[in-house]
């Protein structure tokens, strides 16, 4: 009974690290369109250790600041390959929702994919519990996984 009282108490006050990656291609568009959800407080966290700058995701000072860094750290941790092909992403925005930011990208046209690689080890320099879920979409066929770190990178065929 006491390893049970024992076992909720860790599962209610030890906190849990994970992001979730959302991975569409879009067929009207011929792009791959990506979502990260990052709670907010690690991505601060992750921003103020490698930028060496105090950020603010909920109340920024400045916002085309915060954009550049929430850019720039997605990128560098964050790779989709199309078919063997490094897609280059562009950071169209965040939003908040709830504990969590929610940061979007969007791929140039790819005519179709047969095979997504996908690479992501957000928020593992800061947890060395980090799982992050990766579901990716192409034609109508959805696939997940979760990547524990230190495990990055998943292999997606269609």
């Amino acid at each position: 009974m006491l390893q049970l009282i024992l076992f909720f108490w860790l599962n209610i006050f030890h906190p849990f690290y994970v992001s979730v990656t959302e991975v569409d291609y879009s067929p009207k568009t011929k792009t791959v369109q990506v979502s990260v959800r990052i709670f907010f407080d690690d991505l601060e966290s992750a921003l103020d250790k490698r930028y060496k700058t105090s950020i603010n995701i909920l109340k920024p000072k400045d916002r085309k600041q915060v954009d550049g860094l929430i850019s720039d750290y997605v990128k560098n941790h964050l790779q989709i390959k199309a078919n063997n092909k490094l897609l280059s992403l562009k950071y169209l925005g965040y939003q908040i929702e709830e504990d969590a930011a929610w940061c979007y990208f969007e791929s140039e046209k790819v005519e179709s994919i047969q095979k997504l690689d996908v690479q992501n080890d957000i928020l593992f320099e800061q947890h060395d519990s980090q799982v992050n879920m990766i579901h990716a979409t192409v034609n109508g066929k959805r696939k997940s996984t979760k990547l524990d770190n230190p495990e990055r990178l998943v292999e997606f065929s269609y």
